[in-house]
């Protein structure tokens, strides 16, 4: 059954098979007339690499279970992932499973979706997620005996309405936007010293609207900058204006397939471009549901059209503007499960003209625990490049090369990490202390957050 959930900070639902009731609001997660500290607290072992995860802040809201390091001695797991919405804000979905049990069917499972407005600030998302994450977190306790912990009361009249708030669709409301968000932002910086000046200034605008069947984006971006470097051989200068549009209008047409068109319009000193102008018509398969893709998605993407090319200085090919038509082709993987994550992209691209002109790529992570404490992690890239047809003929200059000002020839990139983390000591981690925060590297600095995985 889908339950839906209205406390002071919109919780759009909430499967819980578990209970009975159609609509509940939790006024209170308060610890019950008995001894918090006589009764067996559940262990949580909290999963999120993302926005907003301030583990410090949820500790301190979520008091009455006991937070551990090491998802081997949980009893529930919970795994936070996010993903943008059309309105500037995200949607956060939260799996609360059993610790002890691998397997997605297997034993208690059970999804909170929490949305963050695009105009909520900070304090607020926190409390939105706090609210959810007991909210889960009681249910998981309540179906386990843990029912001396916290109390859920159904919704009181008598406090002015709590309940009835709630996020509104399109066709309950008058909006005289029609769902279109605007953003724009402008930015002016300098970086100077006796032998260097480097003045940029950036500027940016975004139009963009989203419903359950189209998805429609349009952004534009500015880059001015001057630098000023002494050399030995004397002064280096160099002024350049680079700038771009994009453009993205997808629709939905089934429930795993989308089609859409995206284009591009800009300006690349670097790549040798005075103007470049790209439309292509584009096609996406999802092999699951869309709506799972904060916990696993495998896509796959393919695109076709015209690319013209006006150049700054003739190519390596003799050109001085083409227009060349190109494809290319993606398969991407990403899940969250117990045991880590994982992510793989294949992409494969040429020109139509000439098939020898692709490039290939391939690029993965991955973070796995092996054994309590232990985890190991990986990350890389790797990509065969050949086609670079807006090479100028002419090499770039030392300055270039080395201040990375010009693109140059190659054949291949890449990038490896790999790393492993061992923990040992205490297993809890639910004791606070708010002193120098930040400093040392102690308690995660300011604001929490984590690295970012959707």
């Amino acid at each position: 059954m889908v339950l839906s959930v209205f406390p002071r900070y919109p919780v759009p639902s909430l499967r819980l098979p578990y209970i009975g009731f159609g609509l509940v609001t939790l006024l209170a997660l308060l610890p019950s007339q008995v001894d918090a500290q006589d009764l067996q607290r559940p262990r949580v072992f909290f999963d999120c690499n993302g926005p907003s995860c301030d583990r410090q802040y949820f500790r301190t809201e979520i008091n009455w279970v006991n937070w551990v390091n090491d998802r081997e001695v949980a009893d529930v797991h919970v795994i936070m992932g996010s993903l943008s919405t059309g309105g500037g804000g995200r949607e956060y979905q939260l799996d609360f499973l059993d610790a002890h049990l691998e397997g997605e069917d297997e034993g208690y499972e059970e999804v909170i979706t929490y949305s963050r407005l695009g105009t909520d600030t900070d304090r607020e998302t926190l409390d939105g997620l706090s609210f959810s994450l007991g909210l889960g977190i009681a249910q998981w306790a309540n179906a386990h005996g843990y029912r001396g912990l916290v109390t859920l009361r159904g919704p009181d009249p008598e406090l002015g309405g709590i309940g009835t708030r709630r996020l509104v669709s399109q066709e309950e409301v008058d909006d005289p936007w029609n769902l279109w968000v605007f953003s724009l932002n402008v930015n002016a910086n300098r970086d100077s010293e006796e032998t260097s000046t480097n003045n940029q200034f950036n500027g940016g605008f975004n139009a963009s609207r989203v419903t359950p069947t189209w998805k429609m984006n349009f952004n534009t971006f500015v880059n001015h900058r001057r630098l000023r470097r002494e050399l030995s051989s004397g002064t280096f200068n160099d002024i350049r204006t680079n700038w771009t549009f994009n453009q993205l209008v997808a629709y939905s047409i089934a429930d795993h397939w989308s089609v859409g068109l995206t284009g591009s319009v800009g300006r690349s000193v670097s790549d040798n471009q005075e103007l470049r102008a790209r439309f292509s018509p584009a096609i996406e398969y999802s092999f699951f549901p869309y709506d799972e893709a904060t916990r696993r998605s495998l896509t796959v993407f393919y695109q076709i059209g015209p690319t013209y090319a006006d150049y700054i200085e003739q190519t390596i090919y003799g050109e001085r503007d083409e227009l060349r038509y190109e494809q290319s082709i993606e398969l991407d993987f990403s899940q969250r499960q117990t045991w880590g994550d994982a992510g793989l992209t294949l992409s494969f691209s040429n020109y139509l003209h000439d098939f020898d002109l692709n490039q290939r790529s391939i690029r993965g992570d991955v973070s796995y625990r092996i054994a309590r404490g232990i985890e190991i992690n990986a990350s890389g890239d790797l990509s065969w490049v050949n086609d670079q047809i807006f090479l100028p003929a002419d090499d770039a200059t030392d300055e270039e090369t080395l201040l990375n000002l010009q693109r140059r020839a190659t054949d291949r990139t890449e990038r490896f990490s790999v790393g492993l983390r061992l923990q040992f000591g205490s297993i809890f981690n639910n004791v606070v202390n708010n002193r120098f925060r930040g400093v040392g590297g102690f308690g995660g600095g300011r604001g929490g957050g984590g690295r970012g995985f959707f």
